[in-house]
């Protein structure tokens, strides 16, 4: 199944199915096929909308977690949605969760996985040398439990970033943004239910971190899945799905409007 790719003024984005609507985000190196399990699974009853972060078109001094976030709530506004569930993968939880600080009377119920805003190992103490694909190959691997899973078009992507002085540079701007953006004081305020799915193999946001949200977050539920790492929805796809969909049954119902 092709999933065609949407364009309004400048937002790029998937939407697919109807209903209650899930808004998911991904990370720092992902793109809107990470998700495309999860569109395939709650299509027929959910709207799932996935936007395209601008890592590389916003100006230089608003590439930084603020200026994502902005571009999300421009993004739910043109689109008018609702009560909404926003997912976030890596960044994208990141993104997510200053969304809900930010927005919490349009906030449904919120859903992290492998997240950054406490703790994230990235690529390592210095970005990777242009050129370098073995070093890419062996990086990008590092997300997956199962190294199999970052295949030749993924770790292609990454090297194709890496390589691109500006795309590299904007990477640079928004990983340091994220590092100085430690949520561990704030996130206590977000009352929503909430639902931490985690690899017991994630490398990147090791399992200590998911509980450390779990403890933070007053309304959390943690779920951990085995032989997988930085990226459930992709790796462990049935596991994944399964868990939102019974939180997502268990979430209070939508006020009729």
């Amino acid at each position: 199944m092709i999933i065609p790719i949407r364009e309004e003024g400048d937002f790029r984005y998937v939407e697919e199915g109807n209903g209650d609507v899930i808004v998911a985000l991904h990370g720092l190196f992902g793109a809107l096929s990470n998700f495309r399990d999860l569109i395939l699974h709650f299509q027929d009853r959910y709207r799932v909308a996935i936007p395209m972060l601008p890592l590389y078109t916003l100006p230089l001094d608003e590439t930084n977690l603020a200026g994502y976030v902005d571009y999300i709530e421009r993004f739910v506004a043109m689109k008018g949605y609702r009560n909404i569930v926003v997912l976030g993968n890596s960044l994208g939880g990141h993104i997510g969760l200053i969304y809900a600080l930010r927005n919490l009377k349009n906030l449904r119920g919120l859903v992290l996985t492998g997240s950054s805003g406490l703790f994230e190992s990235t690529m390592g103490d210095t970005f990777p040398k242009k050129g370098d694909y073995e070093f890419i190959k062996q990086k990008t691997a590092l997300t997956f439990y199962d190294p199999a899973c970052a295949t030749k078009e993924l770790v292609d992507e990454v090297y194709e970033i890496v390589n691109d002085r500006e795309r590299a540079l904007r990477i640079i701007y928004t990983a340091k943004s994220a590092i100085r953006s430690n949520l561990a004081e704030e996130i206590g305020q977000i009352q929503c239910p909430t639902l931490l799915i985690w690899g017991l193999q994630d490398t990147i946001t090791p399992p200590f971190v998911g509980e450390e949200f779990h403890k933070l977050l007053p309304h959390s539920e943690l779920v951990m899945v085995d032989k997988c790492g930085h990226a459930p929805m992709m790796e462990r796809p049935a596991e994944f799905n399964t868990a939102m969909e019974h939180w997502l049954a268990r979430l209070p119902k939508v006020p009729a409007s």
